[in-house]
């Protein structure tokens, strides 16, 4: 199997504000985009992160090749529970993911 990481140009994670977080999928062309949105289902996304997939929002955007999951932050940010303030080490989660 291949990891998600290995097979996209980028994928990044950041801060959206206290309350939630943002990542980023950037594929590499069309094709590309279309297997990654097939293979990528946001449940998938709501079990690695351990949440409700009702709480993901999921914007596929096609043109720029860009698949974008909002997640509420497990802790407000800058609170003593949050380790990772600026949102960024989400990504790697993901990269790892194994695809099917």
């Amino acid at each position: 199997m291949a990891r998600l990481g290995t097979m996209v140009r980028k994928i990044r994670s950041k801060n959206a504000g206290p309350f939630w977080l943002t990542i980023d999928i950037f594929c590499v062309d069309t094709a590309n985009f279309q297997h990654v949105c097939d293979a990528l289902p946001t449940s998938a996304v709501a079990d690695l992160f351990d949440e409700e997939e009702a709480n993901i929002r999921r914007f596929d955007i096609a043109p720029l090749n860009v698949i974008k999951f909002s997640l509420p932050r497990p802790h407000i940010q800058g609170t003593a529970g949050d380790t990772d303030m600026h949102g960024a080490a989400y990504a790697v989660l993901l990269e790892e993911w194994d695809m099917a």
